[in-house]
């Protein structure tokens, strides 16, 4: 198995962007940590560490909107990733938006682009 230098960061976290594969758009950006990596590698499909909870987190067991591998970049430093994923569903972002980079800086001011995927109320029962 590929090693990672997750030693690098105190916490063992390190980031992973992550683009939609058939497009290259930047869906979102999360952290993995080895066990992550290893989940990742094993079911092909994305595994973070929610720093939040601290625990492991599959992308989409709650919206079942799951990432599913298409391919792997390590950078030259073997500190940070880019998973090229599949991204079911149709949104990676929590709020319903098909990127996590859905605003725009204009000014002074962040204008959203683009319109909701999905209602994120119907997804989770609660407004992200």
């Amino acid at each position: 198995m590929v090693q990672l230098n997750f030693a690098k960061s105190a916490d063992g976290l390190i980031p992973a962007i992550v683009q939609e594969y058939s497009t290259g758009q930047v869906l979102m950006l999360a952290y993995i940590n080895r066990l992550s990596w290893e989940k990742t590698l094993e079911t092909g499909k994305a595994h973070y560490w929610s720093r939040s909870r601290q625990s492991l987190w599959l992308k989409g067991e709650s919206s079942g909107h799951v990432q599913l591998i298409r391919r792997i970049l390590v950078d030259c430093d073997d500190d940070t990733v880019i998973f090229q994923v599949e991204q079911l569903g149709g949104a990676a972002c929590h709020t319903g938006h098909k990127s996590c980079f859905y605003r725009r800086l204009v000014g002074d001011a962040l204008q959203i682009e683009g319109e909701k995927v999905f209602d994120p109320v119907k997804v989770y029962g609660k407004e992200s």
